[in-house]
């Protein structure tokens, strides 16, 4: 039988891990995935005087960050946006291997996935509430996602294990960092690719990964049939990150 995952295990695991979600947040946060601030700039850029004020007026109007619009919006506005557009995304990325049905579902591929893609939005959410502390972001992930109630101290971590922090942070992020050092920002699969770093990061606590929050169980019902398994999974994964932001609205309103 295997030890039993401690609270520092899970400590030394999620500090680099939240460390990482902070450039990947502001990533996706430029990234604009479905495209409303780059279409609307570009139409601006090519149009005349008169119409080019009406465009770059409407963009102000979009709900999306950088806007006058993100600006008005209130804190359950802003997550429910990271949860309904950006998690649209995340849900995708982590629903892809549901392409192979109950063989996929028997490997940790999703799990690390989704639970990397609820801790980044959960960073991302911590962010809109004026949350910037790691070790507060480490104590809401392992509270939302793996059911502990870490230690505020614990969840500092020790100026001892700060090298290797840094040095894992620093690996999970380096290819996100290189894309926006010679492209000025980072694309989507770069976003992916590092979501799924995140991931990997997380099988030193795999059995934690299943107290994740998930889909109902029609959802995984349906992610356990080949081919028509990622539509399952990715409904699944939908419905799993509104779980989580309403875990996460009750770990903020205890503290």
């Amino acid at each position: 039988m295997a030890e039993a995952i401690t609270d520092r295990q899970v400590v030394a695991v999620l500090r680099p891990f939240v460390r990482a979600t902070a450039p990947l947040v502001d990533a996706l946060r430029e990234a604009d995935p479905f495209g409303v601030v780059a279409g609307e700039r570009e139409r601006a850029v090519i149009t005349e005087p008169k119409l080019r004020d009406r465009l770059l007026t409407r963009l102000q109007a979009v709900k999306v960050p950088g806007t006058r619009a993100w600006a008005a919006m209130d804190v359950g506005d802003r997550t429910n946006w990271w949860i309904n557009r950006v998690g649209r995304f995340t849900s995708l990325v982590t629903a892809v291997p549901g392409l192979g049905g109950a063989l996929a579902d028997r490997l940790p591929v999703q799990d690390t996935l989704g639970a990397a893609s609820q801790g980044l939005l959960l960073c991302a959410i911590a962010g809109e509430r004026g949350c910037t502390d790691v070790g507060e972001r480490v104590r809401l992930v392992a509270w939302v996602l793996f059911e502990r109630d870490i230690d505020r101290e614990l969840a500092c971590g020790t100026q001892a294990d700060r090298a290797a922090e840094d040095a894992e942070t620093e690996k999970l992020t380096e290819e996100l960092d290189a894309a926006s050092r010679k492209h000025g920002r980072a694309g989507l699969k770069v976003v992916a690719r590092t979501l799924w770093r995140l991931g990997r990061s997380l099988l030193a606590v795999t059995d934690e990964l299943e107290k994740r929050p998930h889909g109902r169980f029609y959802h995984r019902a349906v992610g356990m049939l080949p081919v028509v398994g990622m539509a399952g999974d990715y409904l699944g994964e939908r419905s799993a990150l509104k779980r989580v932001a309403r875990r996460a609205e009750q770990w903020f309103e205890a503290q």
